[in-house]
């Protein structure tokens, strides 16, 4: 039945027919109203009391209101009221009930029996209950996101939007609420009493976050009191106060493990939302042979528009057992509280200035090894710096502190050390470039306490100033002279007179590595000194291409191609005056590698390490391309270069070894490298890093790779074979293994192992790991539940229980 002849302002409204919608299983089902409708009152008694209509029923802005019925329906003293399979249409809202009664006085509607909601908001679509007559009007409202709100009874006003209920559930993608009694606090907030929070769609979902009181912010935020997380009908987690951003993520993962150095172990960890900009992990793990260990790492954003960050990872365990070493490194010392302090930080002050600041603060030199392999692997020895910096088109400004907080750690303290660098750009406008760095430092190196070793010092004052004159002649051949001057002061050197050392025999080995000082041979100090170094050199190289169109074929993934060859060249010419290198207090210093140094100015950083050199460095650049796609893309690339060592220190051969680096890549699921050197002209070591991936079908990825090492004086000789795959049974399973085998010392290194389901709302994951650290065993099982269905989920192929939670 249709209510006739409310009035909005002065307009009568004429019979409207508005769809009923009914809730079957849930939250889903239509029908439609097929009773004869009956009218509230008679049209002519409507017209008769106009004045009286007019004045009482009407919202407060003047929104018509529309009402259904299959039932008896009466109005009475500005008392609307309808009986069975009851429908409201008022503004952007929908509301269905078996009982509904309208106060034109208080604007407010009860309902009782089956309440169903129904409320728009723009951006989304909302479901059309009529969609076999919607036409035009269907369109209009694909614009449109519906909340949807099922309740035993309650009050909605239509003005305020406001609603009260008992029993009512709620869904809004991507989640669903429930409750004893519901509010409506503003619009598009309303707070519940005794609710259930989940983001699984089912009866009986996987998970839920069961609280006291939710505060619900559609489309923002839900504020939880009070708050246990079920996993079933299991209580696994309880907080006090919760804040969750709809927006970003809570995860929940549980961790049973074995490793042989831990003993049977649970990892735990519940990521969370605090605030808007602050996000929380908190970490809850037993080890049988360790003990209990809890962590909290928050993230915080801050700052204009939230560009700058902070995350800090704090970690403690009062260790049964710290002597426990299933490393072939000797241990003493360890104690039993350890722990692990860490923040990464970095502050957009303005536009053109911020700080950076990565700090750690360790118990003890293995705590990282022990308990954060997956780091420690990255970076053995964490580093502790605070920079500011201002950057601007022409130059950077950089202030750095760096220190030793981690006495167990060999560390190069600046405190401070200021960098002026001036970037390379063109001199008034004209064709010389100029690019220039200087810089302040009082500089310290901090051995290890105990260690045995002598801390060193100097200030150092250091500039540098280049020019370059690039240009291009007869249209094809690149050619950039550059020469340059620096100079560089230092408080203190090393006397020479009262040193003794041996040169190394091998050519590989610089004469001015010396040993560290002692306490039983502590360094002579010979004063403060003055060093110049004259740097000159130039740059050339040109391209010929040539082009194939008629070369085609689907199976090697070619679409003609084109050939691009590129000699390339660089002379270097640096002649040192002043001290002997010998004397330099090595701070900024050199660091073994295996690969070719830079010979120019600045990218040669290792400052106190210069000594005069000439050396000239040929190359040659093969380049293949094809069309894939509507792009060009790089099917084929070979580099191969060399150096003849007219005078190098650091290499004393007079050829160094003959580099080739191939990049191949035939089709999109295939690639190939290889970067090789061997030592083809002269004395040297021989060096050949292979990897190949395949992806034979989408659900297979394979890799092998190998690495060869052999003669280099500061590096191990090496046979290094990995190999490993991930293949995806099916939309639910996949399984996982990778190999590491080390030829030189018949050893299989490492094993690992992992089977991988989809839980609908969890992943769960198997895996084990057998490591053999020369004789030493190590063995670990791993079994990962991670919550991935508030928002979203990406496997991770780590399935290293030492790696937990990194």
């Amino acid at each position: 039945m249709i209510l006739d002849g409310i009035l909005c302002g002065s307009q009568l409204l004429l019979p409207r027919h508005r769809p009923f919608l009914a809730l079957q299983e849930g939250f889903a089902a239509v029908r439609s109203a097929s009773a004869m409708r009956k009218s509230v009152l008679l049209l002519s008694a409507l017209l008769a009391s106009i004045g009286f209509v007019r004045g009482e029923i009407k919202t407060k802005e003047n929104v018509p209101i529309e009402i259904t019925s299959t039932g008896e329906t009466t109005y009475e003293n500005g008392l609307a009221t309808a009986r069975d399979n009851v429908a409201i249409h008022v503004g952007d809202t929908d509301i269905y009930a078996d009982y509904a009664q309208y106060n034109s006085s208080t604007h407010e509607v009860e309902l009782r029996g089956h309440v169903r909601i129904y409320r728009d908001t723009p951006t989304a679509t909302v479901p059309n209950p009529n969609k076999h007559n919607a036409n035009k009007h269907n369109d209009e409202e694909s614009d449109h996101n519906v909340s949807f709100y099922l309740a035993d009874s309650g009050i909605y006003n239509v003005d305020t939007k406001q609603i009260r209920a008992t029993n009512m559930r709620t869904e809004s993608q991507p989640y669903f609420l429930s409750g004893q009694n519901v509010s409506e606090i503003s619009e598009n907030a309303y707070r519940i009493q005794n609710g259930t929070f989940t983001t699984h769609d089912a009866p009986n979902p996987d998970f839920h976050l069961q609280a006291r009181t939710i505060r619900v912010y559609e489309k923002d935020r839900v504020i939880f009191r009070n708050v246990t997380l079920y996993v079933g009908k299991v209580p696994v987690f309880w907080w006090p106060y919760l804040y969750q951003s709809l927006s970003d993520a809570f995860s929940f993962t549980v961790t049973p493990a074995y490793l042989s150095s831990w003993g049977p172990s649970l990892l735990t960890q519940v990521t969370f939302p605090i605030t808007d900009n602050i996000k929380g992990r908190i970490r809850l793990d037993y080890r049988g042979r360790r003990g209990v260990a809890v962590g909290f790492d928050p993230t915080i954003e801050y700052g204009k528009d939230n560009t700058s960050w902070a995350k800090l990872k704090t970690y403690y365990i009062q260790d049964q057992n710290p002597q426990i070493n299933d490393t072939a490194v000797p241990r003493t010392g360890v104690p039993t509280g350890r722990y692990r302090l860490s923040l990464q930080d970095r502050t957009n002050f303005s536009d053109d200035i911020y700080g950076i600041a990565n700090l750690t603060k360790l118990s003890d030199p293995f705590v990282m090894q022990d308990f954060y392999q997956g780091e420690f692997r990255v970076d053995p020895v964490p580093d502790n710096v605070i920079a500011l910096t201002k950057t601007d088109p022409f130059y950077t400004l950089t202030g750095i502190v760096r220190f030793q907080a981690n006495e167990f750690f060999t560390t190069t303290e600046r405190l401070p050390e200021v960098v002026l660098d001036i970037k390379r750009h063109a001199l008034f406008g004209g064709p010389i470039f100029y690019e220039g760095e200087t810089g302040f430092a009082d500089l310290r190196l901090q051995f290890p306490e105990g260690s045995g070793f002598e801390n060193y010092g100097s200030t150092r004052l250091d500039t540098f100033h280049q020019f370059l004159y690039p240009n291009t002649y007869f249209g094809w051949l690149s050619i950039v002279p550059r020469v340059g001057f620096r100079g560089t002061y230092y408080s203190d050197t090393r006397d020479l007179g009262n040193t003794i050392f041996t040169p190394n025999p091998n050519p590989l080995v610089p004469n001015f590595l010396l040993p560290n000082p002692t306490l039983a041979q502590p360094i002579d100090f010979g004063g403060d000194t003055f060093r110049t170094v004259f740097d000159t050199g130039v740059e050339a190289s040109f391209k010929v291409s040539r082009t194939w169109e008629n070369v085609q074929s689907r199976a090697f993934g070619l679409d003609g191609l084109l050939h691009v060859i590129q000699p390339f060249t660089n002379f270097s010419y640096v002649s040192e005056n002043g001290p002997n290198p010998i004397s330099i207090l090595q701070f900024d210093r050199f660091e073994p590698s295996t690969q070719l140094r830079a010979i120019d100015f600045p990218q040669f950083t290792p400052i106190d390490s210069i000594d005069s050199w000439t050396v000239w460095r040929l190359g040659l650049r093969n380049r293949l391309e094809t069309r894939r796609d509507d792009q060009t893309v790089t099917w084929f690339e070979l580099d191969s270069f060399f150096d003849v060592n007219l005078d190098n220190p650091y290499d004393r051969t007079q050829y160094s070894n003959f580099f080739n680096n191939i990049r191949f890549t035939p089709l999109p699921w295939v690639s190939f490298t290889v970067n090789s050197q061997v030592p083809a002209f002269d004395k040297g070591f021989t060096e050949i890093d292979t990897i190949m991936t395949v992806q034979p079908v989408a659900n297979l990825q394979t890799s092998v790779g190998h690495r060869y090492l052999n003669g280099n004086p500061f590096f191990i000789d090496s046979s290094l074979f990995v190999v490993g795959g991930y293949y995806r049974i099916d939309d639910n399973w996949g399984v996982g293994v990778q190999e590491q085998y080390e030829a030189t010392t018949a050893l299989l290194e490492e094993q690992r192992y992992a089977i991988y389901r989809d839980l609908t709302s969890w992943v769960a994951s198997f895996g084990g790991v057998i490591r053999d650290n020369k004789g030493v065993k190590e063995y670990g099982v791993l079994f990962s539940l991670t919550l991935k269905a508030f928002p979203k989920f990406g496997v991770d192929l780590n399935f290293d229980p030492t790696s937990e939670g990194q």
